[in-house]
């Protein structure tokens, strides 16, 4: 297969670094995604995304590049928050995430190239995910955050239980949607191990 050029891959990169945007302040869209004071994102969906149609290389690239724009203060967290400060909030650690995130979802998916696989590496991804942001909200709310003294590593954990089943739901269908888009020969990642 004929590889992209670098202008195609970039391009298609900036596309995914605006709908990981967009995922990202959902809520602004559709207002009823805010859950207890917690607004329900897409940000995840998309960085696993990024990684099963752009590949590991390009998909942890484009998610740096979405944590860096929005570092540099451009409004691309979620509730249209930006800046260096972003990194002292307890919910960074996820956005950390992405660029791991996609990493991996990107290298299994490029090992193997069955429906399975997509879904496999989409679950995968998630437990990155909240391992690394549930684990840096915890220290961040030890540590510079006021956090109540009943707050436990347990508690924190179980926080989390009200997003997991829209996360896994959210996956599965990034994996399905990945699947499809390759079978239209519609991912970016570099196929030069294919056979010519």
């Amino acid at each position: 297969m004929k590889r992209q050029s670098p202008i195609f891959k970039i391009t298609i990169g900036a596309m995914f670094i605006a709908l990981t945007a967009i995922g990202a302040n959902i809520t602004s869209i559709v207002p009823f995604l805010v859950i207890g004071g917690v607004p329900i994102t897409l940000q995840t969906f998309f960085a696993i995304l990024t990684g099963l149609v752009l590949g590991s290389r390009l998909g942890a690239f484009t998610m740096f590049g979405y944590m860096l724009l929005g570092l540099a203060g451009v409004p691309v967290f979620a509730q249209f928050s930006g800046g260096f400060s972003m990194i002292l909030s307890p919910t960074f650690g996820f956005i950390l995430s992405f660029i791991l995130v996609a990493y991996v979802a990107g290298k299994i998916r490029e090992k193997y190239n069955h429906l399975t696989a997509y879904i496999i590496a989409s679950l995968v991804a998630l437990v990155i995910n909240y391992v690394i942001g549930t684990n840096w909200m915890y220290i961040a709310y030890q540590f510079w955050f006021e956090a109540p003294p009943e707050l436990s590593y347990g508690l924190v954990w179980l926080w989390m239980l009200a997003p997991l089943p829209k996360d896994i739901i959210l996956s599965i269908l990034a994996g399905i949607l990945a699947y499809r888009l390759a079978s239209y020969n519609l991912t970016v990642y570099d196929q030069t191990k294919v056979a010519s």
